[in-house]
């Protein structure tokens, strides 16, 4: 039985693990499916602090998994699919193996949020539907494409594009980005993209071979439908807590974000299970917030174990 196990390894994973680990407490983190989190698919990283030049997400993220592993770290690939916090052992639950530990620790982020139009699923994954220019963006080089979403994540998406394709054009449904004031100014006044305002995506369009074509928006004002020819199409419209492994179990909000209780950003509904990151923050949403929330979350679990053993 382990003493702590945490669940997943971005900012707030693998913080909470270099806390734990040197505290002596031996923990064992469960990677999930994407090592590393959502930070592994940022190409530049300007607002994390210690970094004046900027630094790459995944090197930013390898750094951290290192520091951890120095300090006793361990790691496993796998996935939780349930769990059982009823008593005093918490026990998870994968398809091949099941972990008991004293407390836990949930750091499991989010995912990005799809469309849902028609030809999405189709192109999805290798046939002009992505949602991470980082991973894909090298493979558009002198290609038109598009993003759709008006947040930071929509801005730094067009922005990184520039790099590689002709052409970037930003859908977003209102008549201004909500992103921050910088991403927004360097989005909108950034030679190669083309804003499309106030529009909804009604489809992404194949050609014979199935790959993206084009992708049909609607003025939501004006009801006007038009075809906007691209060989890519990069949603990011958001995400979603990667929560449904707890759901019934802990206590979550209608959008599937772990709840805190009043007095902690990190205690969940049951004791001896913390919450950290994404999956409990839908408000800043940051790698520096999410950092500290891992902080506090393996602070909680030393005086957890001090206090019941």
């Amino acid at each position: 039985m382990e003493n702590v196990i945490i669940l997943g390894t971005g900012c707030a994973g693998l913080t909470s693990a270099i806390y734990t680990a040197r505290a002596n407490l031996n923990p064992l983190v469960i990677e999930g499916s994407q090592p590393g989190g959502q930070l592994t698919t940022t190409s530049e990283v300007e607002n994390f602090p210690g970094f004046p030049e900027g630094i790459d997400g995944f090197m930013l993220m390898d750094n951290v998994r290192k520091q951890a592993k120095k300090f006793g770290t361990r790691f496993v690939n796998d996935t939780i699919t349930s769990v059982d916090f009823s008593g005093p052992i918490k026990i998870l639950k994968s398809a091949n193996k099941t972990y008991e530990a004293k407390t836990i620790i949930i750091s499991t982020g989010a995912s990005p949020k799809l469309l849902g139009v028609p030809g999405e699923m189709e192109m999805f994954g290798g046939k002009g539907v992505t949602t991470c220019a980082t991973c894909d963006g090298a493979f558009y080089r002198d290609m038109d494409v598009v993003v759709v979403g008006g947040g930071d994540s929509a801005a730094e998406e067009a922005l990184f594009l520039t790099r590689f394709c002709s052409k970037v054009t930003l859908i977003h449904r209102r008549d201004q980005l909500r992103a921050s004031k910088i991403m927004a100014d360097r989005a909108t006044n950034h030679e190669k993209i083309e804003m499309c305002w106030d529009s909804g995506v009604e489809s992404i369009n194949p050609d014979d071979n199935g790959n993206a074509k084009s992708i049909t928006v609607k003025n939501l004002k004006t009801g006007v439908m038009k075809e906007i020819p691209c060989k890519g199409a990069f949603i990011a419209i958001g995400h979603q807590p990667n929560t449904k492994s707890v759901q019934g179990v802990l206590k979550l909000d209608d959008n599937g974000y772990i709840v805190p209780e009043a007095n902690s950003m990190v205690k969940t509904s049951i004791g001896g299970v913390y919450s950290a990151g994404d999956c409990a923050d839908h408000v800043y949403r940051q790698a520096i917030t999410a950092a500290g929330m891992g902080c506090q979350a393996a602070i909680e679990v030393e005086r957890w174990l001090a206090e019941h053993e």
